[in-house]
C-alpha cells in the first residue's frame, strides 16, 4: 500500500506499523471518542495500552502528552530515559525489558525524583532526552 511505502523509508517494522495504523484508522470513531469522554490519564493510557493495536505503554503516554492530556503525570521512559535514570542512582538497571508492572514502578520511582529535585515530570523527561540525544526536539 501507499502507507507501507512512505513508513518505509523512515520507519522499522514498516508492515507491521502500517497495518496498526490501518486498523487505528478503522477504529477511530471508538478510540476518539474514549479520548474525548476520559478525564483520567491513566485510564486512557490503559484504554490504548489494550485496545490500540501496536501502541504500548511508553507510545500511549507519548500520544496523550502530544494531546496535552497529561498534566505532567505520565512519564516517556525509552532507552535514554532510562540510562539516565540509572545514572543519577533512581534504578539500577537502564537495560531492562519494561512489561507494564515494570513501566509502572519506574514511572513512580521518576516522578518521586522529579518531585524530590523539583523539576516538572515532563521538563526532567525533556532534560534527559536531549542529554540521551544531543537534542532538544522531542
Amino acid at each position: 500500500t501507499e502507507l507501507t511505502q512512505i513508513l518505509a523509508t523512515k520507519t522499522r517494522f514498516h508492515k507491521t506499523k502500517a497495518k496498526h495504523l490501518l486498523l487505528a484508522h478503522q477504529n477511530w470513531p471508538t478510540i476518539k471518542k474514549e479520548i474525548q469522554e476520559s478525564n483520567n490519564q491513566y485510564h486512557l493510557r490503559e484504554y490504548l495500552f489494550k485496545n490500540v493495536k501496536g501502541i504500548g505503554m511508553k507510545e500511549s503516554s507519548h500520544f496523550i502528552r502530544n494531546i496535552g492530556q497529561n498534566n505532567n503525570q505520565l512519564a516517556i521512559l525509552d532507552r535514554h530515559i532510562l540510562r539516565n535514570l540509572a545514572k543519577y542512582q533512581v534504578i539500577n538497571n537502564p537495560n531492562i525489558s519494561l512489561s507494564k508492572k515494570r513501566y509502572i514502578k519506574i514511572e513512580r520511582k521518576m516522578k518521586n525524583f522529579a518531585e524530590k529535585i523539583c523539576i516538572p515530570l515532563d521538563h526532567l523527561d525533556l532534560l534527559f532526552w536531549k542529554e540521551g540525544t544531543g537534542e532538544i526536539f522531542k
